[in-house]
């Protein structure tokens, strides 16, 4: 299952050392066309957000407790026992997590990937933490320059339609804080694995949604979670998928490119 210990721990960090606790803040931002409201306990959160605040009246509202801080905090214990994390990191996920909670009612999924948009056109990138996807997202950026734009490095927003899939940038965009506020349509999903040599070939639906399920967040509701997986079905049937294996070599973005962008 998706797992949020691995968001932008090391550059919230940085500037979330200088806050104190103070009184609650209240801000909304707009996430997917989305308006939600936030109540944190820490200002960082709000900035944090800062590119994506609105003044537009929000669907729906989310509140942090400290006991969501501590929900984060023993879950991040369980993946990464060595690390330790202040509670105005934390907070950010526990905001994140409550918003993935509700946005399959708004035809949305959150999903571990980096996406990259080239003419407009959005390309993902899903595979373990750890595999290449960062990289071969910057091979892209190399090797195409000004074409190429980050969405998201890490955490995006999916919207699904019977039709269309569009993918949107979020403030959780990786510890290297690639992404912008944009969104473009997603035309193909690629699952990287490491090998000597590059490679492309497409994947069936059947083949890609072992991967999509273990890469998209599944709620807690049982009714959000049901719509969850009907969306990554969806998914699975709106874009192209592939099976790309690759090396870190620039040639690796060449053949993917070469055999996804028609």
């Amino acid at each position: 299952m998706l797992c949020f210990v691995h968001f932008t721990a090391h550059s919230i960090m940085l500037y979330c050392q200088c806050f104190l606790v103070n009184d609650m803040t209240n801000f909304s931002v707009k996430l997917a066309d989305v308006n939600i409201g936030v109540t944190s306990i820490y200002d960082t959160t709000k900035i944090f957000c800062t590119d994506y605040l609105t003044n537009d009246l929000p669907d729906f509202t989310v509140t942090i407790t400290e006991s969501d801080i501590e929900h984060e905090k023993n879950k991040s214990r369980k993946h990464s026992p060595d690390l330790k994390f202040t509670p105005e990191y934390l907070e950010t996920l526990a905001v994140y997590r409550k918003i993935a909670e509700r946005m399959p009612e708004y035809d949305t999924i959150l999903f571990h990937g980096s996406v990259i948009a080239v003419d407009g056109i959005a390309y993902m990138f899903t595979a373990k933490s750890g595999t290449g996807k960062s990289t071969h997202a910057r091979l892209w950026r190399e090797l195409l320059g000004s074409r190429a734009v980050m969405i998201n490095d890490d955490k995006p927003l999916l919207k699904i339609t019977d039709t269309a899939v569009t993918a949107y940038g979020t403030p959780w965009n990786g510890k290297h804080r690639l992404g912008c506020n944009i969104s473009a349509p997603l035309k193909a999903v690629c699952v990287l694995s490491r090998s000597e040599q590059n490679g492309i070939e497409p994947l069936t639906k059947a083949e890609a949604l072992k991967h999509l399920y273990t890469q998209t967040y599944r709620p807690e509701s049982l009714t959000s979670a049901q719509k969850t997986m009907k969306l990554i079905d969806d998914l699975a049937n709106t874009v192209k998928l592939y099976s790309l294996k690759c090396n870190m070599h620039p040639t690796a973005a060449q053949t993917a490119y070469n055999a996804i962008k028609d």
